[in-house]
């Protein structure tokens, strides 16, 4: 497992609320599609969320759009792609793939639409910077509100390396 850039810290964050508000339906999506919990929770919102932000695996999330815009990344995912808060949340989501590989992203994703959730899925993605890497066993999952309103996608993985 590779680390690209630097470290995050949560209380840094702009619009903090923000981004524990899509904490919270970022881990309660993964236990209503995945029947577990990502991380141990603790019952406070506030708190779950910097548990998430800090978790040793990453976890990035989009929108809703047709195409799809970044919305969440804790700090192993900023790292990775080797993006700031802001850029992460400015960044289309297809860019985290180079332009050759992004039809067989296309076809995970929309396989994850129909079905709620899929795991076991490996893949090529690039960093802001153009470095490559592979990642491994990931589970991605539709994101939705506490009303059921689509938010996106999600996908979480511990591992990667460089390629």
């Amino acid at each position: 497992m590779s680390t690209f850039g630097q470290r995050h810290d949560f209380e840094r964050l702009p619009r903090q609320a923000r981004w524990t508000e899509l904490s919270r339906a970022l881990l309660d999506s993964f236990r209503a599609r995945i029947g577990a919990e990502l991380i141990l929770r603790g019952g406070d919102a506030l708190h779950d969320a910097k548990r998430l932000f800090d978790a040793p695996f990453v976890v990035v999330s989009h929108g809703p759009e047709p195409d799809p815009i970044l919305n969440y990344g804790n700090a192993a995912a900023l790292a990775l792609w080797e993006l700031s808060p802001q850029d992460l949340i400015a960044t289309p989501s297809r860019l985290t793939a180079e332009a050759e590989l992004r039809e067989a992203r296309d076809l995970v994703l929309a396989e994850t639409a129909r079905r709620g959730f899929i795991t076991g899925y490996t893949g090529v993605r690039v960093s802001r910077t153009g470095r490559r890497f592979r990642i491994r066993d990931v589970t991605i999952w539709n994101v939705t509100d506490a009303d059921a309103r689509p938010l996106g996608q999600a996908a979480s993985f511990a591992h990667w390396e460089r390629l």
